[in-house]
This record gives C-alpha cells, structure tokens and sequence, in this order.
C-alpha cells in the first residue's frame, strides 16, 4: 500500500507535546507563510492596485485549506443551477499542474471538450463532466480567461473554481468551502492545512460546509471571522459505478457486501474510502497516490488482480488509459453533490448576480 495522504499533523489538535518539540522548527515557516499570504492579499485594493474588473458578474468558490474541500464540485455546481437560470454562464480553472502554458485555453465549448487532461489538468475536465453546457477555460490569469470567455460565448457569469486566493480580479460572491474535517489543527501552512489567516474569511459572503458537521470549536472559530457569512451545507452522495474498461453502470449499492480495494490521488483518500464504506462494502486494500497524480502503467502494477474490485475516482480515471487495467476489475465511483435547500441557495445567488456590482 502506498499512503501520501495529507500529513496526519495537519488534524491533530491539541498536538502531544513531543510532536509540538518535533514540529517547532516549522513554527517560523508558518509565521512567515503567513505574512506572505497577507501581503498578497492586501496588495491589491484600496491600498495599492485595485483587482481587475471584468465585464461580467464573478463568484468565486474557494478555500481556506489545502485540498479536498469540495471546491470543484460546488464550482461545477453552482455554474449548472446558474445556467439553469438563464445565466450564460463559464467556469475559470487555474489547471493545476497542466503541460499547457498558454495564457489561456479553451477546454470545453459547453458542448465540445476539446483539449486533453495533460494540457488542461485533471480538475478542469471534471469540471466540463459535472457543469455540462458550460464551457470551460484554465489559465493562471483567471482575467485574461474570463475576458476570453466573454468575447467568445457572450458570457454574463465568470465562476471561479479554487478563486479564493486569486487576489487580481474582483468577484461579486465569495464562497468558501470547507469539508467536515474543518481547520484541522488551525495552523498556517507547512505546519498545518491554512492557506492564510482566519482574518480572511471576513470578505467571505458564504460558508459551505461539504460533508459535516464540522468539529464545534473550528465551527465557531469560523463564525468568529466570517461574521456575515450565508451558511451553505451539502454531502456527496453516490450516483453510480461504472467499469473503467466501459459497460454499463450500476447503482451504488450493487458494492453492498463485497471486498474491494481502493486506488486514489487525492487530496483526502479517507473521504472515498467513507463512501465506499456507507455502501456497504469492506475495504481491504488501498493505494494512494498524492493530489492530482499523473499516473503511469506501472503504478497499477502489483494490484492483485481477479475477483476483487479495485474503486477509483471519476478525478482519477481521467488518467488512467483502460489498456492499462488489463485483467483488473476496476471501478469508478461517480459522486454529486446533494446540497440542503438547493433552491433556496440558488435564489439567494440569482438576486446577488442580477443587483448591482459589489466592488471589493
């Protein structure tokens, strides 16, 4: 088994002391992490360089943790109810460690995907499958993106996937999400999972929890800072397994008494293994990869294989050619978000977008 999960200091609070001793030298790191996530963010606005302004409406769904918080499946999400609405909407991908290096790109027309998962990234093309009629772009300038999303499908609706930290454009809705694990040990990046300070959530319009509850102190830590935040809740629910070779679906529960193993590079393997497990299957063999893993043929090597069932992930399977799992009965688990008063959030976004522009 291999296991690259997140480090399992990142959710131990209060922290032994012996682990404390351990971990002090990684104390400066985060104060200094810190201050740099700070000046990025005060470097633009009022201060110093206002962030660009598009000519159309932006939310942005992000996070304040590193991985696994749900923010591409709510992004996807809230472009679909959007354009159920009537919005024209687009989804802005950074296209995390994608080969392409333009400015920006096209990945799926909302009908058409039209560039790979190497060139794009794993998440935009989960994006495309999970938002479908909503075309997709990726580039580290989320602007220039959005502009190109304007010029060529007449967008009124820029959704920003993991948007938090993109502090060069101006949004009108900022969600951010967190999933049931919370804030961990509450600690700043690399001694805990925080990409910046609590301070920040306070231009939080949102706070969307993704399989909760969370821990109570981290629930009123956030409520402390993100003061007037809407308070969102949703859970991933299975939908179907499919073979990765191709076939038919079947429900989720046909997993319900069997052994299987599970394959993933993701941020927080743990979250497939509890859904797997709430089907009723046993899990007797895992293999992790870390977050956006580019897989190869070798790393399926040594996978029993036969009869036992091998779960991945619809993120991974994107990466794994079928010719490779030659004789491995392996599985993907397709997953959407159940979210609780979903019409509600959806009129409460709908009236944000069509008011006037919030300049932040």
């Amino acid at each position: 088994m291999i296991e690259l999960a997140p480090p399992a200091f990142f959710d131990e609070d209060p922290p032994s002391p012996v682990r404390q001793l351990v971990l002090a030298p990684l104390v400066p790191l985060a104060w200094a992490y810190g201050a740099g996530a700070w000046l990025a963010r005060h470097a633009r606005g009022r201060r110093l360089r206002a962030p660009r302004r598009l000519p159309c409406r932006v939310v942005s769904v992000g996070g304040l943790t590193v991985g696994g918080s749900g923010k591409t499946p709510a992004a996807a999400w809230i472009a679909a109810r959007l354009r159920e609405r009537g919005h024209k909407v687009a989804l802005a991908s950074r296209g995390y460690k994608r080969s392409g290096r333009e400015r920006s790109l096209v990945v799926s027309d909302g009908r058409f995907v039209r560039a790979g998962v190497a060139e794009a990234g794993d998440e935009p093309l989960l994006l495309a499958a999970q938002a479908p009629g909503v075309p997709v772009l990726v580039g580290r300038d989320r602007a220039a993106a959005g502009l190109r999303a304007v010029v060529l499908f007449g967008i009124d609706v820029l959704v920003l996937d993991d948007g938090f930290q993109h502090h060069g454009l101006a949004r009108d809705v900022e969600v951010v999400t967190f999933d049931g694990s919370g804030l961990g040990n509450g600690a700043l990046l690399p001694r805990g999972p925080l990409r910046e300070g609590l301070s920040a959530l306070r231009r939080a319009d949102a706070v969307w929890i993704i399989d909760g509850p969370l821990p109570a102190r981290d629930a009123e830590r956030i409520e402390r800072h993100a003061v007037a935040a809407r308070w969102l809740s949703a859970r991933r629910r299975p939908l179907s397994v499919r073979p990765l070779r191709g076939g038919a679906a079947q429900p989720p529960d046909s997993l319900a008494g069997l052994d299987v193993g599970l394959l993933a590079g993701i941020a927080r393997p743990a979250s497939l293994r509890r859904s797997v497990e709430s089907l009723g299957a046993r899990v007797v063999a895992e293999r992790y990869f870390p977050d956006h893993h580019a897989y190869r043929e070798r790393d399926l090597r040594g996978i029993a294989r036969g009869a036992l069932p091998w779960i991945t992930t619809e993120k991974d399977a994107l990466k794994i050619l079928p010719s490779w799992s030659e004789g491995l009965d392996l599985r993907v688990l397709a997953v959407a978000l159940a979210v609780d008063a979903a019409g509600e959030l959806v009129d409460w976004l709908d009236r944000a977008l069509r008011g006037k522009h919030q300049f932040r």
